[in-house]
């Protein structure tokens, strides 16, 4: 691609996402149906297709990082200091595919349970229309994650067995304004992660365009959700209040402690114990992921979710 034409995509991409935002900021004060139908014509003019838009069998540049270096979650540490300049980026790429393929994990459950939420909906709604918009949405990202991961390492990563059994636990339990907040939780810690990350001319080029889409078409499912969770919390109790609460704080833990996976650091050819030990006690990861939750507390306090139990585990896994 000439720099012109660099350019000029530059620019689209840069129109889009604007419009996007215009979109999902003038929506504050609407009932469900006004907003998914907004969103719907939003869909229809700016979703994107990953499996034309990138040109998959192009060679990657062996320079380029998987994500920003600033958001390693070993940069900072001495660890990250020892290794050279290969390393790191390898480093970055294996953490970035273990981000989108837990990314993938949560997805699936994402869809089944909105698949559930509007199994006897009023199908002529927008509500009912847009939920389903999500779902083949969430379904391209995980085909698009899922690519790129084999692209750029070759290989997946998967939450324990453990994780895997509370994963179904979760979406089997999970109900209106627990099932649409845990939605929020994936969708707003990977935000400002691939904001920073699509703009970084170090990372992968395919890298940038996968975290443009995603980010762009997330917007949408973030507003959804929000106003999912505002709905479902009218008119609901103290006590009901309290255990969502509680219980979307623990599932944003499970997720957030899962992102990074150890296998990551061991098929990046690193000490893995040394390396996750240096992770969780890294001072600037923690503060890049509290920052990217910003928003997220925001809106969980505003909508009366965010009690003192569920901040201890938000504390927990450096959210809060």
């Amino acid at each position: 691609m000439t720099a012109a034409m660099e350019h000029a995509a530059h620019d689209h991409d840069n129109r889009d996402r604007d419009e996007q935002d215009a979109v999902v900021v003038s929506m504050q004060d609407q009932d469900t149906d006004e907003v998914s139908a907004r969103l719907l014509a939003s869909a229809a003019r700016l979703s994107r297709n990953a499996m034309t838009e990138i040109d998959w069998d192009l060679p990657m540049d062996p320079t380029k990082y998987g994500c920003s270096p600033e958001w390693s979650s070993l940069y900072g540490t001495a660890y990250w200091d020892e290794l050279t300049e290969e390393q790191r980026i390898s480093v970055t790429r294996h953490e970035f595919a273990s981000i989108m393929n837990i990314g993938i994990w949560f997805e699936m459950i994402l869809q089944e349970m909105v698949v559930r939420d509007q199994y006897l909906g009023e199908y002529h709604s927008p509500e009912f229309q847009f939920a389903l918009t999500e779902i083949a949405d969430e379904c391209r990202h995980s085909i698009m994650f899922a690519k790129a991961s084999e692209k750029m390492v070759g290989t997946s990563y998967r939450p324990s067995k453990f994780v895997g059994r509370l994963g179904k636990f979760f979406k089997a339990t999970a109900k209106n304004e627990v099932a649409y907040a845990g939605i929020l939780v994936a969708e707003e810690v990977l935000d400002v992660f691939q904001r920073g990350c699509m703009r970084d001319d170090r990372v992968l080029p395919f890298i940038r365009t996968v975290n443009e889409i995603h980010v762009l078409e997330e917007s949408r499912h973030m507003k959804f959700a929000r106003q999912e969770v505002r709905d479902a919390l009218e008119g609901v109790g103290r006590a009901r209040r309290a255990f969502s609460a509680l219980y979307i704080s623990i599932g944003a833990y499970t997720i957030v402690s899962n992102l990074v996976q150890r296998q990551a650091f061991v098929d990046a050819g690193l000490d893995a114990d040394r390396a996750v030990a240096e992770m969780n006690a890294n001072s600037h990861f923690h503060s890049m992921i509290r920052s990217s939750c910003a928003h997220l507390m925001e809106f969980l306090d505003e909508v009366g979710l965010l009690t003192r139990p569920a901040m201890y585990y938000y504390r927990k896994a450096n959210m809060l």
